[in-house]
């Protein structure tokens, strides 16, 4: 059976005949019917990257070299898709988590960061110390006397956050991720924050003092440079990934254990071994999230869990066991998507029942 018949089917295209010799053909043998929904599950992603999107349904976005890769590579993202759809989330955002990003001064007060409260910040002396916007914080200046006073900012789930350093750097804040990082630097010694989350970093340079990225069990240590560091608690890693210039990631018990990257590396620390190993990699895959994407390349469910729960901060309880067996390639822009707008997408090619309360999503079988 020409794949052309299958596609003028898929199109609304096919006359009576050509959709009668199609469904002869496609139940002959199982082969047939197997190849059919190969098509037809290619055909479902290529409408939704060509069309979709305007009725925010989310984008894919794949660049195959010819037909037959271009076919496997839309099959894969469809199984990407069924991953979101399916996913078992093992967290309870309505309970535990803020909804706001949470400013915590140094003095102990606690600001909420809104659009209604944007305003400057000063010191004890009135000079100012940072402009606060809804989606960013700018600092200035240099402490006096090299005495630090340490702030923290912490992003919740569905949100993420710029942070402008006293020194020029601009640290890109992923979702569930709290920093922690000096009001102003000091005149001498170096510049050190301290990570749990995700964040991209762009480190002014600075040759007299180096710049610190303290992440669970290992510190990171650059001048001025661009990566991303990857240290969420839930998780038995940190990882970093280096776009460009240099950076360092050593063990702080034992500061000999330690890997020096190139541009295009990523540095995995193993919690359990304190090990740390490289290997090379393309960074704009790593970074995507700062551009409102989520990106995946044969990365494996349980990955796959994390970053939704993270991105969408919702909850989404599924009985299907095989996903966990399974990896899955996509890209989804954040701000055009939704996890409802994913379940109705694979509801065409694979009919299943889900509800909605809240943030919960309860998907079952149709009986």
């Amino acid at each position: 059976m020409p794949s052309e018949i299958i596609y003028k089917y898929l199109a609304n295209e096919a006359s009576e005949q050509e959709i009668q010799t199609l469904f002869e053909w496609i139940e002959a043998s199982e082969e047939n019917k197997k190849h059919f929904i190969t098509l037809k599950k290619a055909w479902a992603i290529t409408s939704l990257s060509e069309g979709i999107s305007k009725d925010n349904a989310p984008v894919i976005k794949i660049k195959p070299k010819n037909k037959a890769v271009k076919y496997l590579k839309y099959a894969a993202v469809l199984l990407f898709l069924f991953g979101l759809g399916k996913i078992a989330l093992n967290f309870n955002h309505k309970r535990k988590h803020s909804k706001e990003i949470v400013l915590e001064l140094g003095d102990g007060r606690t600001e909420i960061i809104t659009k209604n409260n944007q305003r400057n910040l000063v010191n004890e002396k009135g000079q100012l110390v940072a402009k606060k916007f809804a989606n960013q914080i700018v600092y200035f200046g240099k402490a006096e006397n090299d005495v630090i006073v340490y702030n923290s900012l912490k992003v919740p789930y569905g949100k993420t956050f710029k942070l402008i350093l006293s020194d020029g750097t601009v640290v890109n804040l992923n979702s569930g991720t709290t920093i922690r990082y000096p009001e102003q630097f000091g005149i001498s010694g170096k510049r050190t924050v301290y990570l749990t989350g995700e964040a991209f970093f762009e480190v002014a340079k600075d040759k007299e003092h180096p710049f610190i990225v303290n992440a669970n069990q290992v510190d990171i240590e650059v001048l001025g440079t661009k990566f991303n560091v990857n240290a969420y608690p839930e998780t038995s890693t940190v990882n970093s990934v280096l776009v460009e210039g240099s950076i360092q990631m050593y063990d702080k018990e034992n500061p000999s254990n330690a890997v020096l990257l190139k541009p295009n590396q990523m540095a995995v620390w193993q919690n359990n071994s304190k090990k740390i190993t490289t290997k090379s990699v393309d960074p704009a895959f790593y970074s995507a999230w700062t551009k409102g994407e989520l990106t995946f390349k044969d990365t494996p469910f349980s990955t796959i869990v994390k970053i939704i729960q993270r991105s969408y901060d919702v909850e989404i309880i599924n009985e299907n066991s095989d996903l966990a067996r399974q990896t899955f390639t996509g890209t989804i822009k954040i701000s055009e998507s939704s996890v409802e707008n994913i379940l109705e997408l694979l509801k065409r090619d694979t009919p299943f029942d889900y509800t909605i309360k809240q943030n919960t999503i309860i998907i079952t079988n149709i009986p």
